[in-house]
Order: structure tokens, then C-alpha cells, then sequence
């Protein structure tokens, strides 16, 4: 097997353990190992890919298919989504079994507690790993125009109904008209 077919699989597998809440939860950790541990891609190929993940429809490791594209094309992107779709789904087969068996058991309410919070900073460390892929939040460099664009969209989508198109397409705008001033 080739050498990075072997590093798709030793990458993302383990990810797939990890992903609580959904594959946003270790976006961080596909920007780390397909940018700065295997030089897979830039940052700016990591946040193209990643914004094109997050516009199509389809599960939120829909990204994992686009890295094991760039890398070894067709059978790159289905060997990248076997390894992160088939031990998640080997453990949640596990896990379901034993948990409809133990309704009352005080692990059950101990593991719903102690997961909640942990998927949750797994999807801030997912949104810190974007930004900083996007070149807006950089250690001496903010891009406060951008910071404010993702907080103010973020806020939006928070506290309307307003879908998502009309917000890329606002923003979309706004940038463009930036370019002739």
C-alpha cells in the first residue's frame, strides 16, 4: 500500500474515535495533521476545501473525502472516509447496544454529562482552527474586519432563521465593493 494511502487511514481512524458531536469536532485536528504535520495542504487549500465541505450537503467530515482527494484522488477520498466512518461506527454500534441494556445505569448519566461539554470545545477548537487556517486570528495579527464579519454572521444564524445563502451572499457583497475603494 502506498505510503500516503497508509498516513490517510493512521490519520484519520483515530480522529474518528474522537469525534464527539460530529466530525466539527476535530476540524482542528484536520487542519493540524493535513497542513502542518503532513504538508498534505496549505492553509489556504485547508479553508478552501473546508468552506466547500460546509456548503454542500452531507455529514460534517464531508472534508475528509476533499484531503483524501488532494492527496491520492479517487481512492485517496475513499480510503479517507472509510477510516474515519468505520471505527465510529463500529463503537457507536457498541455503545448503543449497551445503553439501551443500561437505562439506569450511573455510568449512562455520567458519560451523557461529561461528553456534552467535551464536544463542545472540540467544535470551538474546530472554529479557532478555521479562523486561524483563514489568516484572521494569527498570534500578532487580527484580521478585525474578518473577526467581526464571523462574529456578526455567528450571531445571526443564532438569533434568526435567516438561511445561511443569504448571509455568503451579503458577505460576498460587502467584500466585493471593499475592492473598489
Amino acid at each position: 500500500m502506498d505510503s500516503r494511502l497508509l498516513s490517510l487511514i493512521i490519520v484519520f481512524a483515530p480522529l474518528s474515535l474522537f469525534s464527539f458531536g460530529g466530525g466539527q469536532a476535530v476540524v482542528a485536528d484536520f487542519q493540524y495533521q493535513s497542513v502542518e504535520v503532513h504538508g498534505w495542504l496549505t492553509n489556504e487549500q485547508f479553508t478552501d476545501l473546508y468552506a466547500v465541505s460546509r456548503a454542500g450537503p452531507g455529514p460534517g467530515t464531508l472534508i475528509v473525502a476533499l484531503i483524501g482527494w488532494e492527496v491520492y484522488g479517487f481512492i485517496g477520498a475513499l480510503i479517507a472516509c472509510l477510516a474515519i466512518y468505520i471505527p465510529s461506527c463500529a463503537i457507536v454500534y457498541g455503545a448503543t447496544s449497551w445503553w439501551h441494556k443500561n437505562e439506569n445505569s450511573p455510568w449512562r448519566v455520567a458519560i451523557e454529562k461529561g461528553l456534552g461539554p467535551i464536544a463542545v470545545g472540540l467544535v470551538f477548537a474546530g472554529i479557532a482552527a478555521v479562523l486561524r487556517a483563514a489568516g484572521i486570528i494569527e498570534p500578532g495579527n487580527i484580521d478585525y474586519l474578518g473577526l467581526a464579519t464571523f462574529l456578526f454572521t455567528g450571531y445571526l444564524l443564532y438569533v434568526t432563521t435567516i438561511t445561511p445563502y443569504y448571509l455568503i451572499g451579503g458577505v460576498a457583497i460587502f467584500y466585493g465593493s471593499l475592492q473598489f475603494f
